[in-house]
C-alpha cells in the first residue's frame, strides 16, 4: 500500500474530515502536525507549494487538501491511487 502523509493542525475541521475519510477507508497514514513546529510548516509549504492544511500526499504525489481528497474518492480515483481498486 502506498505511503500516505497528511500535514495538519489540531484546530482544522478539514483536517478532521480528511482523517475521517482515510480512517473510513482503512488507510494508514502519517500525520505531521505543523502547528507544533515551524520547521514542519516550512517543509509542508516547500513540498506542496501551499500554505493551507491539510496537505495530503500519496507516496510523493501531492493531492491537495480535503476537497481534492473527497473529489478523488467520489470519482473512484482515490481507490486506484491507494491500490484498492477492484479491477474486473
Amino acid at each position: 500500500m502506498p505511503k500516505v502523509t497528511l500535514y495538519s493542525t489540531d484546530y482544522c475541521p478539514y483536517c478532521v474530515r480528511a482523517k475521517q475519510l482515510l480512517d473510513r477507508k482503512g488507510v494508514a497514514y502519517e500525520e505531521i502536525r505543523v502547528d507544533k513546529d515551524p520547521k514542519l510548516m516550512r517543509e509542508m509549504m516547500q513540498r506542496s507549494q501551499r500554505r493551507t492544511v491539510p496537505q495530503i500526499f500519496i507516496d510523493d504525489q501531492g493531492i491537495g487538501g480535503f476537497e481534492e481528497l473527497a473529489q478523488l474518492d467520489g470519482s473512484g480515483e482515490l481507490d486506484r491511487l491507494l491500490g484498492q481498486a477492484n479491477d474486473p
